[in-house]
């Protein structure tokens, strides 16, 4: 209503009323504007570009929107950058909890699972197996036993002039993830920790123990690209003894962009992949011809 000097004047309950439904239309705005953000970064999930498929995993991921999901694991699955699929990995790990939608968690595991064990990247594959236990979906390993066969995995170490810290675990993670995908009845685990040479011998099951040292990682760039070159001595001895009888080398290149972030990737392909290669072209034929049929 009007007042003395002509000023329009509204009550406070009135005030009130327009404040709230300003407030309810700037939620609705936003809630809008997130809808349409995630549309459009599933979209991009399809760009020809990885830079912007990247872009849009890592964004999705920090959105959190459940309707990611699905994108993110045919960005896993299909995807030909190792930086997306990573990116992709990490983020199901994210989004995935319990409250869940049963089937987009069906399809999320399956991609999960499927680049844990195929995925050419180790760096993916490591992606995935942490993201399989943050919602989890991890395999059990087996536990041995009469006639098995259990291998202690070492926690690895750097050379000296070697610091990062992260490729030791990469090794220990790489040897057991590599006994589980070619040796399945070759344990890595045991239920009360490590076992004693009578706790083996009760259960007629023989030890093994393997170790492993990353001697070398040198890079060489020559102009937008990089070359990164690595060293793995490993050794293939009795547990709990650890007694020596197999003493293995093996070294690997990977040709990558001159990025930092490029670099550190391929670092992790470089080591992961000998590591692989070793375990499964020399420790388990090896172990296998000291068990015997």
């Amino acid at each position: 209503m009007w007042g003395r000097s002509g000023i329009v004047c509204v009550s406070v309950a009135r005030v009130a009323a327009i404040t709230l439904v300003a407030v309810v239309a700037v939620a609705w705005l936003a809630r809008a504007a997130h809808a349409d953000n995630v549309d459009k970064l599933i979209e991009q999930l399809d760009d020809s570009s990885d830079k912007i498929r990247l872009s849009a995993a890592l964004n999705l991921t920090k959105l959190g929107d459940p309707r990611a999901i699905r994108g993110l694991a045919k960005a896993l699955s299909n995807d030909s950058s190792k930086n997306v699929r990573s990116a992709a990995a990490v983020g199901l790990g994210q989004l995935v909890d319990a409250k869940t939608n049963p089937n987009d968690r069906k399809v999320a595991v399956a991609a999960l699972t499927n680049a844990q064990s195929n995925d050419p990247s180790e760096f993916v594959k490591a992606q995935a197996e942490r993201a399989l236990g943050t919602i989890g979906a991890a395999t059990p390993t087996p536990t041995p036993s009469g006639g098995g066969i259990y291998v202690n995995v070492a926690p690895m170490a750097n050379d000296k002039g070697i610091t990062d810290p992260k490729y030791p675990k990469l090794m220990s993670r790489t040897a057991e993830r590599s006994l589980q995908k070619v040796a399945p009845n070759m344990a890595t685990t045991w239920p009360t920790g490590l076992p004693t040479k009578q706790q083996l011998a009760q259960k007629g099951v023989q030890g093994f123990y393997v170790d492993g040292t990353l001697n070398t990682l040198d890079v060489t760039k020559t102009g937008g690209s990089a070359k990164v070159s690595c060293k793995v001595s490993m050794y293939l001895a009795s547990f709990p003894e650890k007694s020596a009888f197999g003493f293995l080398n093996g070294n690997a290149a990977v040709t990558t962009g001159a990025s930092d972030r490029d670099i550190a990737l391929a670092g992790e392909d470089c080591v992961a992949a000998v590591v692989e290669d070793l375990i499964t072209k020399k420790i388990v034929p090896t172990i296998k011809a000291k068990v015997g049929p």
